[in-house]
């Protein structure tokens, strides 16, 4: 009776794991099948290669949103990744019990706050803050990493923690016995132990932050050109479909479409990266 439950139960999960890549398949050929049209009209350069986007006179140009889409990211990784290894090394090997099951929940909850209540604080706060000490609009690529790293703090921190921990303790123990140092182990020997999750923390991070829309609308200004700093508006893939889909139609609609191919390619392309780093330690 067992073994026929546990058959039943394999059958049960693998439905289930099949239904799940299914969905994504048919997500993809949604979107291609939507996007086709267009894109053999114009030729895929015409959006990849194109720096204006007038979807009136049938410019499609993606390269100005591709562009700061990139920028955003890289910039919410700069300020964030320093940010979230030092909290996960901070909560592994310094932090008391105490002040470790007070600041874990408190990261935790960053996780679960919806993604437009960052973007309206940085509205409210950081906009005005860096028109006031830098000058021009506020929006720009600097209000968009900012927000993006801390919305992805809660990501690196939580796998780059976990990563930590499951050093095994032998090898501190070894340093330690060696002659070194607290700081020594961590940084020769505990950190390197920990790379394939900690890269993997930050390949995940970059996912979230490439994917994410709405924080971005109400920070970045939403205008389609190449920035020259990061004082500067930008448009990122995500806002431009958020942005232009509501009143799309014929070209332009399935133009957003490619926008979505372009920016699914970006996802396939770091989960595929992600599979590719050792899950586990010393693997």
């Amino acid at each position: 009776m067992t073994r026929y439950v546990e058959r039943f139960i394999e059958k049960i999960l693998l439905i289930s794991a099949i239904t799940a890549i299914l969905g994504v398949l048919l997500i993809f050929i949604f979107i291609f099948m939507e996007g086709l049209p267009v894109l053999q009209k114009h030729g895929i350069m015409h959006f990849i290669g194109g720096k204006s986007w007038h979807p009136a006179d049938s410019e499609f140009g993606l390269l100005p949103m591709i562009i700061g889409s990139i920028y955003v990211t890289i910039g919410s990784l700069v300020l964030g990744i320093p940010f979230g290894i030092g909290c996960a090394i901070f909560l592994a090997e310094i932090a008391p019990k105490k002040i470790t099951k007070f600041i874990r929940p408190a990261i935790e909850l960053l996780a679960g706050i919806p993604s437009v209540v960052y973007g309206f604080y940085g509205l409210v706060v950081l906009v005005p803050l860096i028109r006031e000490l830098f000058g021009g609009r506020g929006f720009s690529v600097l209000a968009g990493s900012i927000v993006l790293a801390i919305m992805i703090l809660p990501t690196i921190v939580s796998i780059s923690e976990d990563s930590i921990r499951a050093v095994p303790r032998e090898y501190k123990e070894g340093s330690f016995a060696l002659g070194a140092n607290h700081w020594q182990t961590i940084k020769k020997v505990i950190l390197p132990s920990a790379r394939p999750g900690i890269i993997t923390a930050v390949v995940l991070g970059i996912g979230r932050a490439i994917g994410e829309t709405m924080a971005l609308i109400l920070v970045i200004g939403n205008v389609a050109m190449v920035p020259n700093s990061v004082l500067e508006p930008v448009r990122t893939l995500t806002a431009n479909i958020a942005i232009e889909m509501g009143y799309a139609a014929g070209d332009h609609a399935q133009a957003l479409f490619v926008t979505g191919i372009v920016l699914f390619v970006f996802i396939i392309t770091l989960n595929y990266l992600a599979t590719l780093v050792p899950k586990r330690v010393g693997e």
